[in-house]
């Protein structure tokens, strides 16, 4: 019934990485609100702040690629380190622009951009490297284990961001980014050596293309990528948070609803004992996008700012039980000599889809209202989602094959 530790007591190593991503990401949610509320507070434009979403798309689209197949050909373990320096950097250097009597808006978007291309690095190590740290019967649990660390994050981060903001200011917020972001250094530094490669690669575009081609030749993993976009395209409103947090408290009611959508996700986390007991995979997905996109138009006609946090739980609840199982899918159907490019490919799939939804939200906030941007994107989410599932009957039909030793 209740989430499974046993990989956190079985594995020293994954323990490591885990707590150390666990301190990391929760700084770097600390930044995910105060980036966005800084640029709405300098420019009052719900479309500049969307404009955040097309900024960080490119660096993804590109550096997902090659971040990937930099994972199955190097140290993963040295990747994911100076990524993280990389990363800390920028978030410094935010920090100093934040100090500035006029910060500089240009900046912002440069910075966050230089870290969505760290991040392109960043991810595709750290989930080849987690595969490698458990056993494979263990993967169901690591999913639900990442869904809470992502969860927890995404709860005390924007909150405590928000908290940060409204009593000292962004650059206070930056700084304990930073701090974060030297524990995970060293908390990855004390892992012992890895596992070698399972096969010897080489950086190059045909190693790259190795991935993209396996990736399209497998439907389950075509169906977690275009249900995942098709939701987050139509239906993420973050972008719009801190338009609508001006009429309900400012900072401090920014911070709650960037939290929101992850305390829905923290209780199906929590309570997710019951999806190893699932085997329709696909079919998961698709009813948990859906039901994303029913909570998502809610939220569009929420009348009140606690009606409102409601809906963004049960979004986040329903994008929860989506990410175990596309987790499951991408663990179960993988090998490790090509996890680092695949992870590439689904980093950019699960971004992709927010990115450009923050950029939709912004966009017809700013031709027409908040309200209608929200509820509008819901229901095209809720059709988009039916239709892409309907033309990939072979994911809806997808089992699990992966079963845990008596």
């Amino acid at each position: 019934m209740f989430i499974d530790l046993t990989p956190l007591k079985r594995h020293r190593d994954f323990r490591l990485l885990y707590i150390g991503q666990m301190v990391s990401f929760l700084g770097s949610m600390i930044s995910y609100v105060a980036i966005p509320y800084q640029v709405y507070e300098l420019t009052k434009s719900n479309w500049m702040v969307g404009l955040l979403g097309a900024v960080q798309l490119a660096p993804i689209l590109f550096f997902g690629l090659v971040g990937g197949s930099v994972a199955d050909s190097m140290d993963r373990k040295k990747v994911l380190i100076f990524s993280e320096a990389f990363m800390a950097l920028c978030v410094l250097g935010l920090a100093l622009n934040s100090l500035l009597a006029a910060p500089n808006i240009y900046m912002i978007y440069v910075l966050t951009a230089l870290m969505q291309a760290a991040n392109g690095f960043h991810r595709p190590a750290m989930d080849a490297m987690t595969q490698k740290l458990v056993d494979p019967h263990e993967y169901a649990a690591i999913s639900a284990l990442g869904s809470f660390r992502s969860s927890f994050g995404h709860i005390a981060g924007p909150a405590l961001g928000g908290l940060l903001i409204a009593s000292l200011g962004a650059a206070y917020a930056y700084a304990i980014d930073f701090l974060t972001f030297a524990i995970a250094i060293v908390s990855v530094a004390l892992i012992n050596r890895l596992p070698p490669l399972d096969a010897k690669n080489t950086l190059s575009l045909t190693h790259i293309m190795e991935g993209v081609r396996y990736a399209f030749a497998r439907p389950e993993l075509i169906g977690t990528y275009v249900i995942d976009i098709a939701a987050m395209t139509f239906a993420f409103p973050t972008a719009l948070f801190p338009a609508m947090a001006q009429e309900w408290g400012g900072a401090t009611a920014a911070g709650l609803l960037f939290s929101a959508m992850s305390i829905g996700s923290l209780i199906v986390t929590i309570f997710s004992g019951w999806t190893a007991k699932v085997r329709r995979h696909g079919a998961a997905v698709v009813i948990a996008a859906t039901l994303w996109g029913v909570a998502i138009v809610a939220l569009g006609f929420a009348p009140n700012f606690y009606l409102a946090l409601f809906c963004l739980a049960l979004a986040g609840g329903a994008d929860m039980v989506s990410g175990i199982f596309r987790g499951a899918i991408w663990n179960e159907t993988i090998p490790n000599h090509m996890r680092g490019r695949l992870s590439g490919i689904e980093m950019i799939s699960y971004m992709s889809g927010p990115l450009i939804g923050n950029a939709r939200a912004g966009w017809v906030a700013s031709a027409a209202t908040v309200s209608f941007s929200i509820w509008t994107g819901g229901v095209i989410c809720i059709f988009a989602v039916l239709i892409s599932a309907a033309m990939l009957p072979a994911f809806w039909r997808y089992q699990s094959s992966a079963r845990a030793p008596r």
